[in-house]
């Protein structure tokens, strides 16, 4: 991540008394008129949003209205926005997506993938099989691609290239929403095979204020936004599974926010209550850096009763424990992090 200075540390590891371990990062917040409200980090440099987008990725799907000529439901809504554990539930929403779209595991083009929890990957070693693309922790969002291609008359095979028409108007929206340009020079492969392209932090907090406020959009599209916000705070499960931040912290909120990880340390999320929009990298992509920071930032955000409050301090200050589950340290905000948080947002 190329950036003019170094990001500050946002979250530190404790052994004992010593700090073990560093993490930098950077955080954009941005409100839903697209004021920059708390820049820490180099929230200009261009990263890839990964996974944290999905439901931006989604939004196709609903606003076209193939989503309910499909006839999904919130739970199949949610799992198109998921980056989800591969637990049965998960797989089995998946077929049913693919079948009332006619189609079956065979037109997914994400890849097979184990799933992420021992007790799943357990139960297909001792019925001797391996996990198809269905337990592809993208699957979900392949089934809405394929849903959408189907219902436009598009083409299926190959809906993962940058040129078909759904990964074009998936663009169009991500371009909308951020108010920035997808560039090619700034563009990877994701690890499910679709296109991903470089945005600042900055874009990505004001696509997700805009996200969940529907502030400024067209009804139509505010509207899909608000579907799309609706299904996956009522279905948090989906989004992840079992044990998971975004399922936990959705769950507790009950839907005063939308959160949505993305591989390498990547987070965004959506506060309507407050017309904000949050992205953030922890650098070196570690995933406990990633929820100590966005936990941290909802924290100092928004007035929490005991339970919401609860389960975000699992994630602000997880223990460090030995095998034998002794605590030895601490996972935590860093100082001058959540200081410079409270300067801007308390």
């Amino acid at each position: 991540m190329s950036q003019a200075a170094p990001n500050p540390v946002t979250v530190e590891v404790t052994r004992g008394p010593l700090v073990e371990s560093r993490h930098h990062g950077s955080v954009a917040v941005v409100d839903d008129t697209g004021r920059i409200v708390c820049a820490i980090g180099d929230v200009g440099a261009k990263t890839f949003p990964r996974s944290a987008i999905k439901v931006l990725q989604a939004l196709p799907l609903v606003e076209s209205g193939a989503a309910e000529a499909l006839d999904f439901d919130d739970a199949e809504l949610a799992l198109c926005c998921a980056s989800h554990s591969g637990e049965a539930v998960h797989v089995k929403s998946a077929r049913v997506m693919l079948m009332k779209a006619g189609l079956s595991e065979e037109d997914l083009e994400c890849g097979p993938q184990w799933p992420k929890r021992l007790e799943d990957i357990a139960e297909l070693i001792r019925a001797d099989e391996k996990p198809g693309a269905l337990y592809n922790n993208c699957s979900g969002k392949h089934a809405g691609f394929l849903g959408l291609a189907k219902v436009l008359g598009a083409q299926t095979r190959g809906y993962v290239d940058a040129s078909h028409p759904v990964q074009q108007e998936i663009k169009a929206v991500v371009e909308a929403f951020t108010g920035e340009t997808l560039s090619e020079d700034v563009c990877g492969i994701d690890g499910c095979s679709i296109p991903t392209y470089g945005t600042s932090l900055t874009g990505l907090a004001r696509a997700f204020a805009i996200f969940g406020t529907g502030e400024g959009l067209e009804p139509g599209r505010a509207e899909a936004c608000e579907r799309l916000y609706e299904a996956c705070v009522n279905e948090p499960f989906m989004v992840a599974g079992t044990e998971r931040f975004c399922t936990d912290v959705m769950a507790a909120f009950r839907g005063r926010v939308f959160v949505k990880t993305g591989a390498e340390g990547v987070f965004c999320a959506s506060v309507p209550e407050k017309g904000l929009g949050i992205a953030l990298k922890c650098e070196d992509g570690a995933t406990r850096g990633s929820e100590c920071m966005l936990a941290t930032v909802l924290e100092v955000v928004l007035e929490t009763n005991e339970d919401e409050a609860k389960v975000l301090d699992h994630f602000v200050n997880p223990p460090v424990e030995t095998r034998l589950g002794v605590k030895a340290g601490d996972i935590r905000p860093a100082t001058g992090f959540l200081d410079a948080l409270k300067a801007d947002l308390a």
